[in-house]
C-alpha cells in the first residue's frame, strides 16, 4: 500500500482514491515488512456498538477520527475542523446507518484543503465490520498543519551589509497589504510577496543584483513553530559612468542625456562620482526621451530598452560602474496637416479648435496638443464632464495604419493629421460630499470652503479651487490629490451623479506652550501661550500671549471669527502692551488694541478694514541721538524724538487693505502668491497724523511635481507723510530696514538715513525690500534654503537710487581770537566749529545680504525656527547697533519666517 499527490503538492491520498483504501493494521503489518506503521497507529478502533445494524445493511461508515501529526495537537480548534467534516457516519445509539460514501469523503477533502490551515492531508480507511458481520469503514483524517510564525528577522548576508532599515521595509509592507504576522501559519505565497517587495525596495536604491534567501528554524517552545529569517545579500550598487544612445542623428547624446530625470551619469563621465541607476525608473525617462521626439516633430521615434554594460567594480565589490546603452529609432521629422476634432456634441469644434496654437505646415509639437488638450479638459471639467477623455490619434499621410507600410509607389510625405476624439461622456452632478478624518474640526469649517455645491453641476476646476483654499486653512496636512486623500466617484444607483470625498488628517492647530528662545528681534526670550486657528474645531482664532525677553516684551489676547454668522465676514479683535528695546537707539513701550473687519470680494481675495488706537511712549534715548552737535545736524530730530512731548504719542488709525491670496501653506508654502495693498490713515482721535502707502508682491514658484525644491519673491514698497498738526514723524513710524524679517544679514534697524557725524540712524519715509529665496525641502519639518537680500531706505528730500554718495567729515578753519599756539580755539559769537562733509566715493544704495537658512518647524511653538548664516556685500555706509561698521558674515538664530 502506498499514497500518491491528489492535484500536485504534497497532498496524500491512497492510489485508488479511496477504493484500495481497504487495510487493516495486521495487512499494513504485512504490507511494510511485520512492522505496522505509525500512520496506522495513530487513531484508536471504532467504539464498540451499543446496538448492531440489520443484517442486511449495505457498506457502513462505522466511525470518524481526526488525527494530528506529528503529535495530535493543533493550532486551530479540533472543532473547526469538524466544521468542514461533512460525510455522514453511523450512530449506533441513535439506530442510525449511514452508507460508506466516497463522494462525500472528497468534497470533506477538499473542503479541508482549502482553508489554508494545513501543509498535508490524507484520509485513511480501514475496514472495521461490525460483530454481527456487517461491512462497515473506519474512516481516519490525517492532517499536518502549516508551521505558525514565531519570529521574523530581516538579516544582510555573512560578511555584507544592507543600506535598507527593517523600518522602511516594514512600513512599505504595510502600505502593500503584505502581512507576516507573528502566530500566523508560514505562507509561501506571501513570503514570495516579501521578496519582491525587498528587491524592488533595493533597486530603488540601485542595488539591481540584490539576493534574497529564506532560513526556517523550528522553534522548542511546541510543535511547528518558527523563526523565519530573510537574508540579504544587497550586491554591488550600480553607479552610472555613461549613458549613450545608438541610432540617434537628429540629436546628440548629450541633447538625449538632458532629458532624462532619474538615470543621469554625473559630469565628466564619472570622475567626480556617477548617478545610481534605477531600473525600475528608466521606463519614465524613455517616455520623457520619446516625449523629446514627439515636441520636435518625430512622431515615429521610439526608445528601446537599454543594455547595461559592466565597465568595472571597485576593490571592495560595493560598487559596479556601468555603461547604459539606449537604442534610439529616430524615424523622419514630420510637419503638421489637418486637425480634426470629432465627437464633440458639448462644444463645437469652432470653440475647441482654438485651444490649438497650431498651424499647419509647421513641424508637429506635442506640447502644442497637449497643452490645448490640458485647456479643453479644464473647459469640460467645469461643466460637469467628469468622465471626458480626448483622445488624440496621429495618421502620417501615406502610410497604411495597420501594418505601418506605405501606401502606393514613391516615398510618402512627412506630414502628420491629427484626429482629435472627444471622448465626453455623460454630464455629472454632484451627489454628496463627505468628509473624513476632520474629528476635531466641523464638517461646516470645511463645507463653507468648498467651491463644488451637492445638487449642483460637478466642477472639477471649482473643486481644485476648494482643495486650495482647504489647504491654506492649515488645519489638516495639505491634500495633494492622492486616491486615498480625494475620490470623485459616480454614485450606485443614481444615473450622472457623483459622490466626493475628501480625507483630512488633522493638525494640531490648539497649541498650549511654554519654552524659550533666541533671536535677533526679540534677545533671549520666555514663552507661555496658548494660540489656536481652530478655537473648538469652528475655525475661529483666538491666542494668549505672554512673552518677555532681553529685547521684547509682549502681552497679548486675542480673537477672529471668519464666518460671521454663517456668512464669510472676518471680525477680529486684540488688546496688547509691548515693549521693543532697540539696542544702542532707545526703548519703546506700546498699549493698544484693533478691530478687524474683512469680507471677500472675490476667490481668494478679502477686502479688511482695521481701526486701531495705540498709546506709544519713547524713553531711554541712547545719548549719542541728544548730543547738541547731533540735534543741531538734525533740526527735526528732536521732535522725532518726542522730546518735548514727553516721549508719548497717541495713534489713532483707520486701515483699508486689499489681499489677494492663493499660498498653498501657511508654514513651508510652495506655490501661489500673495498680494497687498494698504493705505494707514492716522489722525481722528490721537496726536499724530499720517498717511502710509503700502504694497507687497509675493510669489511662490514649484519646481516639479514633487514640490522637493520651489523658489520664493518678495517685493515690498512702502511711503509715509505726515499731514496737518504733525510735521514731523515720530521716529517710531519712521522706516528701517535690517534684521530676520527685511534684509537678514544686518543688525536690526540699522539700515536707513544717518547723521553722518556720529552714525546715528534716523530712519526715512520711503523704502524698497527686494526677498528672493530658493527652497530644499528635506523632508517632514526641515526646510533648507539659500536666499538674496536687498533694500534701501530714504528720508524726506531723498531719492531712491542706484548708488549713495561715501561722505567724510572735514573741519572747517574758523577765524581765530587768539595765538594759534592756543590750546582752546575761541571763535566768532553764536558759531560752532560743525565739520563740513566732502563726497569722496559711491556705495550702491541697496545694501544686499545673502547666504542659507536651515529651518525646523517647531510644533510646541507653532512657527519655524531658523539657523541664519549670511554675507553682506554691500554693507559700506552700514553700522550695526553697536554703531561699528557691520559684519562681513553674520550667523544668528531666529524664529518665523521672512516672508
Amino acid at each position: 500500500m502506498g499514497r500518491a499527490p491528489l492535484g500536485g503538492g504534497s497532498i496524500r491520498m491512497n492510489v485508488s482514491r479511496f477504493r484500495s483504501m481497504l487495510v487493516t493494521a495486521a495487512a499494513a503489518a504485512v504490507l511494510f515488512g511485520g512492522a505496522v506503521p505509525a500512520w496506522a497507529q495513530d487513531a484508536p478502533p471504532c467504539p464498540k456498538p451499543a446496538s448492531l445494524p440489520p443484517a442486511n445493511s449495505p457498506v457502513l461508515s462505522r466511525c470518524t477520527h481526526l488525527v494530528a501529526h506529528p503529535v495530535n495537537v493543533t493550532a486551530v480548534e479540533q472543532a473547526t475542523y469538524q466544521y468542514y467534516i461533512k460525510a455522514p457516519q453511523s450512530l449506533p445509539s441513535k439506530e442510525v446507518w449511514a452508507p460508506y460514501d466516497e463522494e462525500a469523503l472528497m468534497k470533506d477533502f477538499w473542503s479541508l484543503w482549502n482553508t489554508g490551515f494545513l501543509d498535508n492531508l490524507w484520509i485513511e480507511t480501514i475496514d472495521e465490520p461490525f460483530e454481527n458481520g456487517v461491512a462497515a469503514k473506519h474512516v481516519i483524517y490525517h492532517i499536518e498543519e502549516r508551521a505558525r510564525l514565531k519570529a521574523i528577522d530581516y538579516v544582510a548576508a555573512e560578511g555584507t551589509k544592507t543600506e535598507v532599515e527593517v523600518a522602511k521595509l516594514e512600513s512599505t509592507l504595510r502600505d502593500r497589504n503584505i502581512r507576516l504576522n507573528l502566530d500566523a501559519f508560514v505562507d509561501e505565497a506571501t513570503i514570495r510577496k516579501v521578496i519582491g517587495v525587498i528587491r524592488e525596495i533595493y533597486a530603488e536604491k540601485g542595488y539591481n543584483d540584490v539576493k534574497v534567501s529564506t532560513k526556517t528554524e523550528a522553534l522548542p517552545a511546541g510543535p511547528k513553530l518558527q523563526h523565519l529569517t530573510f537574508e540579504i545579500n544587497q550586491g554591488p550598487k550600480y553607479k552610472l559612468k555613461e549613458v549613450v544612445f545608438d541610432g540617434n542623428s537628429a540629436f546628440s547624446d548629450a541633447t538625449l542625456r538632458s532629458q532624462i530625470k532619474e538615470n543621469k551619469p554625473s559630469s565628466l563621465m564619472g570622475l567626480m562620482g556617477g548617478g545610481t541607476y534605477l531600473e525600475a525608473k528608466f521606463a519614465e525617462d524613455a517616455e520623457l526621451v520619446n516625449e523629446f521626439y514627439l515636441n520636435k516633430g518625430y512622431v515615429q521615434a521610439r526608445v528601446g530598452q537599454p543594455q547595461v554594460e559592466k565597465l568595472q567594480d571597485t576593490k571592495d565589490g560595493k560598487t559596479r560602474w556601468i555603461r547604459l546603452r539606449v537604442p534610439v529609432d529616430e524615424g523622419k521629422r514630420y510637419k503638421m496637416g489637418t486637425l480634426k476634432i470629432t465627437e464633440n456634441t458639448a462644444v463645437s469644434a469652432e470653440t475647441l479648435r482654438r485651444f490649438f496654437k497650431i498651424t499647419e505646415g509647421e513641424y508637429y509639437s506635442y506640447a502644442a496638443i497637449k497643452k490645448g488638450l490640458d485647456k479643453i479638459s479644464e473647459l469640460y471639467g467645469a461643466v460637469g464632464y467628469y468622465q471626458f477623455t480626448p483622445d488624440p490619434e496621429l495618421a502620417p499621410r501615406g502610410i497604411d495604419p495597420k501594418t505601418g507600410e506605405p501606401i502606393g509607389p514613391g516615398e510618402p510625405p512627412a506630414i502628420v493629421d491629427v484626429t482629435v476624439r472627444m471622448v465626453e461622456g455623460k454630464r455629472f452632478y454632484v451627489n454628496r460630499i463627505e468628509f473624513q478624518g476632520n474629528t476635531t474640526t466641523h464638517d461646516t469649517v470645511a463645507r463653507r470652503e468648498m467651491r463644488v455645491y451637492e445638487g449642483n453641476v460637478f466642477n472639477a476646476e471649482a473643486l481644485k479651487q476648494s482643495i486650495k483654499r482647504l489647504n491654506q486653512l492649515g488645519y489638516f496636512k495639505a491634500l495633494e490629490g492622492k486616491p486615498d486623500e480625494i475620490s470623485v466617484t459616480p454614485t450606485p444607483g443614481k444615473e450622472g451623479m457623483v459622490d466626493i470625498k475628501l480625507k483630512f488628517q488633522e493638525q494640531n492647530r490648539n497649541q498650549i506652550s511654554f519654552g524659550a528662545g533666541v533671536s535677533q528681534f526679540d534677545g533671549f526670550f520666555g514663552q507661555l501661550s496658548f494660540q489656536t486657528s481652530n478655537f473648538l474645531g469652528r475655525g475661529e482664532t483666538f491666542g494668549l500671549n505672554l512673552q518677555k525677553g532681553s529685547r521684547a516684551r509682549q502681552y497679548q489676547v486675542s480673537f477672529s471669527e471668519p464666518y460671521l454668522l454663517d456668512r464669510p465676514i472676518t471680525v477680529g479683535a486684540d488688546v496688547y502692551a509691548r515693549q521693543f528695546v532697540y539696542d544702542f537707539q532707545f526703548t519703546q513701550d506700546s498699549v493698544g488694541t484693533n478691530l478687524v473687519f474683512g469680507y471677500p470680494l472675490a476667490d481668494f481675495v478679502r477686502m479688511f478694514t482695521t481701526y486701531s488706537y495705540e498709546t506709544i511712549r519713547v524713553y531711554d534715548i541712547n545719548p549719542a541721538y541728544l548730543a547738541p552737535g547731533v540735534l543741531a545736524a538734525n533740526p527735526v530730530l528732536r521732535e522725532s524724538l518726542l522730546l518735548d512731548l514727553g516721549g508719548r504719542r497717541k495713534v489713532s488709525k483707520i486701515v483699508p487693505s486689499v489681499v489677494y491670496n492663493t499660498v498653498d501653506s501657511p508654514i513651508f508654502p510652495n506655490a501661489g502668491a500673495r498680494l497687498t495693498a494698504a493705505v494707514d490713515l492716522a489722525g481722528l482721535g490721537g496726536n499724530t497724523q499720517y498717511v502710509q502707502v503700502r504694497g507687497e508682491g509675493i510669489k511662490y514658484v514649484p519646481l516639479g511635481s514633487r514640490h522637493k525644491f520651489a523658489f520664493g519673491f518678495r517685493g515690498e514698497a512702502q511711503w509715509i507723510k505726515p499731514y496737518g498738526a504733525t510735521t514731523t514723524l515720530p521716529i517710531f513710524e519712521k522706516f528701517f530696514l535690517g534684521g530676520e524679517y527685511s534684509v537678514r544679514g544686518f543688525d536690526i534697524r540699522s539700515i536707513g538715513p544717518r547723521d553722518p557725524f556720529s552714525g546715528i540712524v534716523t530712519g526715512g519715509n520711503k523704502s524698497l525690500l527686494f526677498n528672493g529665496e530658493f527652497y530644499w525641502n528635506i523632508g517632514g519639518p526641515v526646510r533648507v534654503l539659500a536666499f538674496y537680500d536687498a533694500g534701501q531706505v530714504k528720508d524726506v528730500g531723498q531719492n531712491l537710487r542706484w548708488y549713495d554718495p561715501i561722505v567724510q567729515a572735514v573741519t572747517t578753519n574758523l577765524p581765530l581770537l587768539t595765538d594759534p599756539f592756543a590750546t582752546v580755539i575761541l571763535t566768532p559769537p553764536g558759531e560752532s566749529p560743525l565739520p563740513q562733509f566732502e563726497t569722496v566715493g559711491k556705495t550702491p544704495a541697496f545694501k544686499t545680504s545673502t547666504g542659507f537658512e536651515v529651518r525646523f518647524f517647531m510644533p510646541v511653538l507653532n512657527v519655524p525656527f531658523r539657523f541664519i548664516g549670511a554675507y553682506n556685500p554691500s554693507r559700506r555706509g552700514v553700522l550695526g547697533n553697536n554703531l561699528q561698521i557691520a559684519e562681513k558674515f553674520t550667523f544668528r538664530f531666529a524664529v518665523g519666517t521672512t516672508f
